[in-house]
């Protein structure tokens, strides 16, 4: 049943995508009902397989690779929902959705092994790191998306190419308001979770080195958007560009160290 539900929430966030790129296609107004509708249905499918796994394997449920790539793939799609929903816009859908629907396909490939149940207070500390730190990159991936957006759109409208692209897009205030919201929300609750995640590994003697470079390393990435966008230091576009060079950067920096990992059934 988890594979089957997790099938399902895929086939949505599939369609949520197809729904949104409609207006590429023909000159429709975007179907925003539809397409929020497609993401909730996905969401409730795709929490009730986590849950699922959770009720077998109890607090460490979240612990191996395929649980969570598909906690992380959960936690992108809602935060799309939440944002998309607010602003009455689906074009980040056309990023996000396929992005949720790939990390929960991967995480489907992978497996849903989980690690062991540590138990007790430590279980609950650790879960709390994990939901933590999956949120705060779920709201980098939303800000990346809305930069990736931006520099589009800004490449158009600076060219005079206004064509479907440009049409179905929000506009570059909509557009760079998200991108700072998402960073300065990632940014206070990812560091919560890397905080969690340091006092976890100093209490119970528990670290792994490339865990370490690899989340000091997306912290640094969204505490340099934030902190720019904070003190005006990096104007819209510029923000733009830092959002989505930093998080490609540390999706690569992540795909990097599982090749080389010894653990597979770990996220790292």
């Amino acid at each position: 049943m988890i594979h089957v539900a997790h099938f399902i929430a895929i086939s949505c966030y599939a369609a949520a995508a197809a729904l949104a790129a409609a207006p590429l296609a023909r000159p429709v107004r975007p179907p925003v009902n539809a397409v929020l509708a497609a993401l909730a249905a996905g969401i409730a499918t795709h929490g009730a397989a986590i849950l699922m796994l959770a009720k077998q394997a109890g607090s460490g449920a979240l612990s191996g690779l395929g649980p969570s790539l598909s906690f992380a793939a959960f936690t992108v799609a809602l935060a799309l929902l939440i944002v998309e929903g607010l602003a009455r816009e689906v074009s980040l859908t056309l990023i996000a959705a396929p992005l949720a629907a790939i990390a929960a396909t991967a995480g489907n490939i992978a497996g849903m092994q989980t690690m062991s149940d540590p138990g007790g207070a430590r279980a609950v500390w650790l879960a709390l790191h994990i939901v933590l730190a999956f949120a705060g990159l779920a709201a980098y991936a939303t800000a990346a998306a809305a930069g990736t957006m931006y520099l589009v759109a800004h490449r158009d409208l600076k060219s005079r190419r206004f064509g479907a692209v440009f049409r179905s897009f929000p506009p570059l205030s909509t557009l760079d308001r998200v991108n700072h919201v998402a960073a300065m929300g990632g940014f206070l609750v990812l560091t919560l979770g890397i905080g969690l995640a340091a006092a976890y590994s100093i209490a119970y003697r528990s670290i792994v080195v490339t865990q370490v470079v690899w989340g000091v390393a997306a912290w640094l990435g969204i505490a340099v958007l934030a902190l720019g966008r904070l003190t005006g230091k990096l104007s819209p576009r510029r923000a733009a560009a830092v959002s989505s060079l930093t998080f490609a950067s540390v999706v690569l920096l992540y795909v990097i160290f599982r090749l080389g990992a010894e653990n597979r059934g770990q996220f790292l």
